[in-house]
């Protein structure tokens, strides 16, 4: 197994020289620490100065298989003179489209159909954009806490933080209580507005991503359900996120015995996709399109051996065993050092802190000592280690985590 190794230095001169240059010229944007990266294999990050790290974060969720898996190289080597790789998506076809549009449609629910975009914030609003041709331009519902996106369309349904918001426009929206526990007061608000209000869609994340891996109650997605049906309205789930395997299932509506309407993914599959019940479907050419929708060939062929590499080596099961024994060992640091609360569902774990302060400077404490890890929410740390973990990187991840966090 390769090792975690960092030198005394962090950053190294050449990471220097590259933040150096990216603060001149370039937009100072929501980079977390001094991490340059070089390449990497399985679930090791290595930086341009050699230094390296156990990843604990997959790139959110996007390196599902981890780096230079032997099934992805082979992919990009086909490719490698393919002069043609990136097309007009939506204007020519292409085997690659059709293979990924067939490989996803088998992990979806019975009856659905896919459109592939760029990105996550894009098949949100491609999601909303189904709901709206439905049912006209109404409200929509979304959770506080929630994250959907920064283009302005998904934006204006996401209420993580005021910095994201501030001075854009926004479409008219309705907001609930994100809830986490099946007595919370405010578990049935979505009906409350329903009966009040002509609603366009309700939007929601299983598990929030970006607000703070916090956890959705059973009952709470259960009444969105029976709410969204009862009214008429469109339920959509963004598992933009968690989607892929991540909780130990393809979806994480999974866990919750539903499904939803209409659905937004992105990340572990390479590209976004908005999936719908065919009864959903425009009907009408030129409703959805994109220059680029899907129109990477690589990323395409890529996110259709993600699904069957998950598939033939059982990563589904891998990431709940190794969630487990995450949590769990995670668990027993709660309670003490100013860890709150330990919180997910398979290989996404969300640890939450006392302050924001004490959250961002373990962050850095633990990036210096070999383990990436993210920020999430106002004061929780967000863990999504690849799919492909093993037990002993778990082990390893859990004596750096014991060691950082258990000290003053």
């Amino acid at each position: 197994m390769e090792k975690i190794e960092t030198r005394d230095k962090i950053p190294g001169p050449k990471a220097r020289r590259i933040i150096d240059t990216m603060k001149k010229h370039a937009y100072d944007s929501t980079f977390m620490y001094s991490l340059v990266v070089s390449h990497g294999h399985n679930c090791i990050i290595e930086d341009v100065d050699g230094n390296k790290y156990l990843d604990f974060t997959s790139n959110i969720g996007a390196c599902p298989l981890g780096y230079s898996h032997p099934d992805i190289i082979e992919i990009l080597a086909a490719y490698s003179s393919n002069g043609t790789y990136k097309i007009a998506g939506q204007d020519f076809y292409c085997q690659e489209h059709a293979d990924l549009a067939e490989n996803i449609s088998a992990i979806l629910p019975a009856g659905f159909k896919t459109f592939f975009i760029n990105s996550g914030a894009e098949a949100v609003e491609n999601a909303i954009k189904i709901a709206y041709r439905k049912k006209g331009p109404l409200p929509g519902i979304s959770c506080t806490g929630a994250f959907h996106g920064r283009t302005l369309g998904a934006l204006s349904f996401t209420h993580s933080r005021p910095v994201q918001k501030y001075n854009f426009p926004e479409f008219p929206s309705k907001r609930i209580k994100f809830c986490i526990k099946d007595d919370d007061v405010e578990i049935d608000a979505a009906e409350n507005l329903l009966k009040e209000n002509k609603i366009a869609f309700i939007l929601t994340e299983i598990i929030q991503g970006e607000g703070g891996y916090n956890v959705a109650s059973k009952k709470f997605i259960s009444n969105l359900r029976k709410f969204a049906t009862k009214y008429g309205v469109p339920l959509i789930l963004d598992e933009v996120q968690s989607g892929i395997g991540h909780t130990g299932k393809w979806w994480a509506f999974e866990h919750y015995g539903i499904k939803p309407d209409i659905m937004s993914t992105a990340k572990a599959l390479q590209i976004g996709a908005t999936a719908y019940d065919k009864k959903f479907d425009p009907g009408q050419r030129s409703v959805l399109s994109s220059t680029w929708g899907g129109g990477n060939r690589i990323d395409m062929a890529v996110g259709s051996r993600v699904i069957e590499v998950i598939k033939r080596d059982k990563l589904l099961d891998n990431a709940t065993k190794m969630g487990n024994m995450l949590r769990k060992g995670l668990t027993e640091m709660t309670g003490k050092k100013g860890v709150v609360d330990v919180r997910g569902l398979g290989l996404m774990v969300g640890v939450e802190f006392d302050t924001t302060l004490h959250r961002d400077k373990k962050l850095t404490e633990l990036f210096k000592h070999g383990l990436l890890t993210l920020g999430a929410g106002q004061k929780s740390m967000r863990i999504i280690p690849p799919l492909i973990i093993t037990r002993e990187q778990i082990h390893e991840g859990l004596e750096i985590m014991h060691q950082v966090l258990m000290k003053s």
